[in-house]
């Protein structure tokens, strides 16, 4: 693992796009410390991304990285379609007609691509446009393809924009053909997680997870959070899924964007709980799109998520469109880091619970990390072939490295997504002692454990036969 690797607790993800995705500017933003790359599946073609994957796994290669590959699908994103002129204006206090049959919005008329919205929607009920910039409400059900909406914040709308039913019970699937077939693509190319978009409720992830295991594959699942329903669901959401994505850009359109904060320092706290990986996403440094320097604004959301324990903050288009994308990581790079030196995020582990299953190697990780602590460990080494043992001991957020070994290769580019884990291949197991100093040797080569050094190793005894972890040893390097 290269030294010349920027790495910081909090990991990185950049979204992959045409500022980011040749082999060179792929180099020098992991160096610059992103540990995901995201591909978008709302942009681009499968040959563009299968072209992006074969150059991070080149890179990976080269740099002797584990970056991950995270797959996002667009989910049952809402449109209007085309509008004549490509521009119309509503006016406040205007009635419109919105329909699913007609072919083109004008007058008085919105073309909406949603054929069960009659169906769907109540009076009452709101429909925000462009990203929450106009707001209707419905005043009328005309027929089974058409409401009526009166205009509460108007202004200019044109073609193809998104629109959003916050307080509706929408019947659409989460999964959308689209999904699936980008899916068939996703799983034929091995990514580490998959991006589920407008979650709704714990059978959403059931439902993916169902077809990764008819189809072998072994990616893992993170539910995006965009919705109100998803918040009212978010505990059985959490406990279904693999990793939460607090999406703060719909989330912000369909809630009162007041409330948007709370919510993310809420789920934060479950996920660390749970021991599931969160991610914070959307607008995360926005203005660096265009601008070299984010905004001071931008700086302290940076270091706000940082301080809420978020496994990992997100870039969107400031690494796939935006003219400045490594400035944008090196940015990103430099709150952490400060963030992370500055305030304390450790030490949030939580006692586990005696009638788990797990409760023994539950209580393993809990005692190294409350060890580590008190022995100012350097760092927890830890050896797991499933990964459980890596997102327990990561939750507890202990102020020293931890490295992970494992023989299983899966695990390697997976767990890049989480809270300060870095993750080594190791499949050379004979005995509990022998393992030891073979990983501890591994890091002292690469410069990152010196003589001296106190680490705490937790291990499955006998290590040869892939236990549950059940053991614990402290050890000093080089005695």
């Amino acid at each position: 693992m290269s030294n010349s690797i920027k790495y910081n607790k909090t990991k990185i993800i950049a979204t992959m796009g045409p500022a980011t995705s040749d082999i060179p500017m792929l180099k020098k933003i992991i160096r610059a410390g992103v540990d995901v790359c995201r591909i978008n599946f709302s942009h681009g073609d499968w040959d563009t991304h299968l072209q992006v994957i074969n150059n991070i796994r080149q890179v990976n290669e080269e740099l002797g990285t584990h970056v991950a590959i995270l797959g996002d699908l667009q989910g049952p994103k809402l449109r209007i379609g085309k509008v004549e002129n490509d521009k119309m204006l509503l006016n406040d206090g205007e009635i419109m007609v919105l329909t699913t049959e007609a072919t083109l919005s004008s007058g008085n008329t919105i073309y909406v691509k949603y054929s069960t919205l009659a169906r769907d929607v109540k009076v009452g009920e709101r429909v925000l446009l462009d990203d929450g910039k106009l707001e209707l409400e419905f005043t009328k059900r005309v027929n089974a393809s058409a409401v009526e909406a009166k205009v509460i914040n108007g202004g200019y709308l044109s073609s193809n924009k998104g629109f959003n039913l916050p307080s509706s019970d929408m019947s659409v699937a989460s999964l959308t053909e689209k999904d699936r077939k980008d899916l068939e693509f996703i799983m034929k190319n091995d990514f580490d997680w998959i991006a589920l978009s407008f979650v709704r409720e714990e059978k959403d992830i059931l439902e993916l997870k169902d077809i990764l295991k008819k189809n072998n594959c072994d990616a893992h699942v993170v539910a995006k959070i965009e919705k109100p329903q998803a918040v009212d669901n978010i505990d059985g959401i959490i406990d279904a899924t693999d990793a939460i994505m607090v999406a703060r850009g719909d989330l912000g359109v369909e809630m009162p964007m007041e409330q948007v904060p709370m919510i993310q320092k809420r789920i934060v706290s479950k996920c660390i709980e749970a021991s599931k990986p969160v991610i914070i996403a959307t607008q995360m440094m926005e203005s660096m799109i265009t601008s070299p320097t984010p905004t001071r604004a931008e700086a302290n959301d940076v270091a706000n998520a940082v301080m809420d324990g978020a496994d990992a903050v997100m870039l969107s288009a400031e690494t796939s469109v935006g003219q400045y994308p490594l400035k944008a990581v090196e940015a990103v790079e430099k709150i952490l880091g400060s963030t992370e030196l500055g305030w304390d995020v450790y030490n949030k582990i939580k006692k586990p619970d005696p009638s788990s299953a797990s409760f023994l190697s539950d209580r393993i990780c809990y005692a190294t990390v409350s060890m580590s602590q008190g022995i100012e460990a350097k760092a927890i080494l830890s050896m797991t072939q499933t990964g459980y043992t890596a997102y327990k001991i990561a939750s507890g957020r202990p102020n020293c490295d931890i490295f992970i070994f494992t023989a299983n290769k899966n695990l390697l580019s997976r767990l890049s997504l989480v809270w300060n884990v870095r993750a080594y291949f190791y499949d050379s197991r004979t005995n509990t002692d022998d393992t030891i100093k073979g990983v501890i040797n591994i890091l002292q080569e690469d410069g990152l454990l010196k003589d001296g050094d106190v680490v705490i190793n937790t291990a499955a005894m006998p290590v040869v036969e892939n236990r549950k972890t059940n053991a614990l040893k402290i050890s000093t390097v080089g005695e």
